[in-house]
């Protein structure tokens, strides 16, 4: 299972500790680690000698096969399985000729290769959600800690109303939490093993097929599934889409944070340090470079999904083509998926916020933000239609006079002689205008014990 991206780029676009998962030894290992559970579990139930199981299981060792020479081999027979278990079969003759007749017995190429993937998604799962919990957890305290901070909320990217910026981060924690949801039900429901020999019938074993199978789920301790799913890639499918979704929820936060550094916006930024989000040129740039990684990875998955739903469509009992696809694109986007989510990992966590400029930007329109509180102020005395009509002329002659909308309204004697003078101030207080924000933020927060 190659990483699929360059040694140079990787980093950029994915988390360590997913490359190790996804890393061709860690895969070639997975591979070998099947063999050697298929022998001890065939062994036990009586279906190879028992003294073919530990030589078996003393030769499934990675370093002892060379990588380059598999990867030709399997060029002339069409996966890595098939050269890998003659090299495997070679390395146990040499210590024990007898035990060297039972390797891979009963077992088909795809087998070991569906099952050695089952083994990469679950230590890949479990890297998701080691950084899922650090960026929910990031994004709850900050979003406590500035659930009274004013800030634009905007919509067509335009003004539109003030809102609390702990709702927006409040979102994001709960969005990221679903995911890891996801993931967990993806861990414990979708995630089997897979043994069926040539034909899915588990023909070779003869009665003792399903005994073996049992023995060898409980070896890997993978979940038993009802049947051979050879050409049944529901569950690789749900996987990826799993894996997408986190990458986009990844991306739409990235994009956010990206808005927010912006020159003309400044009130968010990412962590700053030595010779971060510089420019080559340009010695005053702080570039989001945390958001540009985590939208870069979030772009590619979900084309890198698209081939793994299109994979799905196999032909028969064992399919040629479509499963060949799955064995560089899985892994792709599983780097994907985690160099987005470790770039909001380090967002959630160090995220600098200017509360100040939030509160000057919100004063950008000298007052037109508040225009909707004044009008529904005024429409519980004249009628929201007339309301409406009243404060979109001010609004008008706010922005024609360069006046702020409160000094239009207040020099206006229709609106005067619905609201005083302090009333009218008031409607102008942003944090007086948040509606059920405050008890959305506990929800969401709440929602966050929901495991």
């Amino acid at each position: 299972m190659s990483t699929a991206l360059s040694p140079l780029l990787a980093p950029m676009l994915s988390s360590a500790a997913m490359r190790a998962v996804c890393d061709d030894a860690t895969y070639l290992q997975n591979m070998l680690d099947f063999e050697a559970a298929l022998a001890r579990a065939e062994a036990a139930c009586g279906v190879i000698p028992q003294a073919a199981a530990d030589p078996i299981g003393a030769a499934c060792k990675a370093e002892s096969i060379d990588q380059a020479v598999l990867a030709d081999a399997a060029t002339r027979s069409g996966n890595l399985a098939i050269p890998l278990v003659k090299a495997l079969t070679a390395n146990v003759a040499k210590a024990d000729a007898e035990a060297a007749r039972y390797v891979h017995w009963g077992a088909t190429s795809q087998d070991v290769i569906d099952t050695a993937t089952m083994l990469t998604l679950r230590a890949g799962i479990d890297v998701l959600l080691t950084d899922l919990d650090r960026a929910v957890a990031g994004f709850a305290k900050l979003a406590q800690a500035h659930r009274n901070t004013a800030v634009v909320a905007r919509t067509w990217l335009q003004h539109a109303l003030p809102m609390p910026f702990g709702l927006k981060l409040a979102e994001y924690a709960a969005a990221l939490h679903r995911s890891r949801k996801r993931l967990q039900r993806l861990r414990s429901e979708s995630l089997a093993l897979q043994f069926g020999g040539a034909a899915g019938t588990l023909a070779a074993l003869g009665d003792k097929g399903m005994v073996v199978a049992e023995a060898l789920a409980r070896e890997l301790q993978l979940p038993l599934p009802e049947a051979p799913w050879h050409t049944h890639r529901d569950r690789i499918a749900d996987a990826a889409s799993v894996f997408a979704i986190i990458a986009g929820s990844c991306g739409k936060i990235a994009r956010d944070v990206s808005l927010m550094m912006q020159t003309d916006v400044g009130e968010a930024f990412e962590p700053a340090g030595a010779g971060r989000g510089g420019s080559s040129t340009m010695p005053h740039k702080r570039n989001p470079v945390a958001a540009a990684s985590a939208l870069g990875a979030a772009t590619l998955a979900p084309n890198l999904a698209a081939t793994i739903f299109a994979a799905q469509v196999q032909d028969h009992e064992r399919s040629a083509g479509p499963w060949h696809a799955e064995w560089p694109t899985l892994p792709a986007l599983m780097l994907a998926t985690s160099g987005a989510l470790a770039a909001i990992v380090d967002l959630a966590e160090g995220l600098e916020v200017d509360a100040a400029r939030m509160r000057d930007n919100l004063d950008m329109t000298h007052g037109l933000i508040m225009a909707e509180a004044v009008t529904f102020a005024l429409a519980e005395k004249l009628g929201k239609s007339d309301a409406h009509h009243l404060v979109e002329a001010a609004s008008k002659t706010a922005v024609a006079e360069r006046k702020h909308l409160r000094d239009v309204l207040s020099s206006d004697a229709k609106v005067t002689a619905q609201l005083s003078t302090d009333q009218i101030a008031k409607l102008f207080e942003p944090m007086a205008y948040q509606g059920a924000s405050q008890a959305l933020i506990d929800r969401l927060l709440a929602s966050l014990n929901d495991i």
